[in-house]
């Protein structure tokens, strides 16, 4: 994962972290939130991962975006 990557990992977890509490997505948000800051924390240390372990990353960087995708939907059906 190079730099680029990483800070577009940093910009979803900020991003889940904006979620409104209230939304359905929130608790799942949170805790993927607390996954992908160990992932990114590994890397700024220079932690290399190994295949598995850049294989759950990206899953994870996924999982965010699908749940940032859901959240925006829940909000415009609302409106």
């Amino acid at each position: 994962m190079n730099e680029r990557d990483v800070e577009l990992v940093k910009l979803l977890i900020e991003r889940l972290e904006h979620l409104s509490a209230d939304s359905i997505y929130a608790h799942r948000a949170s805790g993927l939130r607390g996954s992908l800051l160990r992932g990114v924390e590994h890397l700024e240390k220079g932690i290399h991962a190994n295949h598995k372990e850049q294989e759950q990353l990206d899953q994870l960087v996924k999982e965010g975006f699908e749940i940032l995708e859901l959240a925006a939907k829940e909000v415009g059906g609302s409106r």
